[in-house]
């Protein structure tokens, strides 16, 4: 009954003082909404890089040529002529952990499509090219195991390829010049957006690998290899695997370096969502500021309502009100104030996300931890600044308390 009779006065201040109380609560409602907000769109962030990265496909491990040297310079990974056709078929038989394997390459051409005309990206690549990139069809179908062997002249199209040269047209079946060669289409593919490096995945054409490779580019080995691991827990048993097998069939000695390199797909995701991860920190800190000086603002009305009303301290206290339901009184006034703060920064915070989401355009995600999170700092921020005026309301000496004017 006497916590229950606390916690009716301690409202019954508040109330006395309601414009007071808001502006109070301002800073922790700025704070909670701002904490939210920052975190929503951090979170939002990285969700879509993430989201991006999935994009390229399941489970990817890219292997690529080493680097050449002349006269003392390097020109780069990925410009050495040291993965063959031979490669591949080796990485699907000798290594378990594969699930999938393609030979890839990669060429830019202008592609015409009766009076229109794009240039774009030519991709190469076998039937488990799609399975590796999980890139699902839109209409049509794939090209064949027969097409690939026969080195036959049909391709698959990006959204971005519709778009330009078939505008309101079905593509299916029409036919569009790469490097003056006729090739027939079989099919288009679903969307992709752009990548995690800013790139139109759409804007491509995937036609057989030995089409491209021979008819397009006139080359004789592999400019790329793409792996799918059997699951993500494989990649690591896969990557090793693969270099093993290529280290033998390259023939290196111990000592020599790999003329390949393998890029791990984890490697790039960890990486990105390491960077976005510091930016949801980085927004959630600055945001956090708010809320501090909230709670000093807190403290400071706390502290000016002890001196306004020391004199009341006294009254009650000289009729049998203990220290201890002092501090409690001025306590729950400094968590009544945080809470209820923090209830309407909750509020501000999720309409704060979607009207960002909405008008800039940025993905924002909330999750419930951080909501919940914002909430209980805010609790907190009001216990932490409410105890010390709170005590030194319960220190005041009765006597003294009455004798205040």
């Amino acid at each position: 009954m006497r916590l229950l009779e606390t916690i009716r006065i301690a409202f019954d201040s508040l109330l006395r003082q309601k414009t007071r109380a808001i502006l109070t609560m301002l800073g922790i409602i700025i704070g909670v909404g701002a904490v939210i907000a920052m975190v929503a769109v951090g979170q939002g962030a990285q969700s879509a890089v993430e989201a991006q990265i999935a994009s390229l496909g399941t489970n990817i491990l890219m292997v690529i040529p080493g680097a050449t040297s002349q006269g003392g310079v390097s020109a780069g990974a990925g410009m050495a002529v040291t993965l063959k056709d031979d490669d591949v078929d080796a990485i699907r038989d000798r290594c378990p952990a594969v699930q999938a394997v393609s030979p890839a390459t990669r060429t830019a051409r202008q592609v015409v499509a009766g009076s229109l005309n794009w240039s774009t990206s030519v991709q190469g690549g076998n039937v488990e090219f799609f399975t590796i990139r999980d890139w699902k069809l839109q209409s049509g179908s794939y090209f064949t195991d027969q097409d690939v062997r026969g080195a036959t002249k049909v391709c698959v199209i990006g959204q971005t390829i519709v778009d330009n040269l078939f505008p309101g047209e079905d593509p299916v079946g029409q036919t569009i010049r790469i490097a003056k060669l006729p090739f027939k289409v079989v099919g288009t593919l679903q969307p992709k957006g752009q990548n995690a490096m800013g790139q139109d995945q759409d804007d491509l054409i995937i036609a057989p690998f030995p089409t491209v490779q021979r008819k397009i580019q006139g080359i004789d080995f592999v400019g790329m290899i793409l792996v799918s691991a059997v699951s993500k827990q494989e990649i690591p048993e896969a990557q090793a695997q693969i270099t093993d097998l290529l280290r033998i069939r390259h023939r290196l000695q111990p000592w020599e370096d790999n003329d390949f390199t393998i890029r791990n797909q984890s490697d790039i995701a960890s990486a990105a969502t390491a960077t976005s991860s510091i930016m949801t920190m980085l927004l959630g800190s600055i945001a956090s500021v708010s809320l501090i000086v909230g709670g000093i603002g807190i403290m400071n009305i706390m502290l000016v309502s002890v001196t306004e009303r020391t004199r009341e301290i006294g009254i009650r206290m000289s009729i049998g009100a203990r220290r201890g339901d002092i501090l409690q009184q001025f306590l729950i006034e400094a968590m009544a104030l945080s809470v209820f703060g923090g209830l309407i920064g909750v509020a501000l915070g999720l309409l704060s996300s979607n009207l960002i989401s909405k008008f800039a355009g940025w993905p924002v995600f909330v999750s419930p931890s951080s909501v919940a999170l914002a909430f209980l700092f805010s609790g907190l921020v009001g216990i932490f600044f409410g105890f010390y005026p709170a005590r030194k309301a319960s220190g005041l000496s009765p006597i003294e308390a009455l004798r205040y004017e």
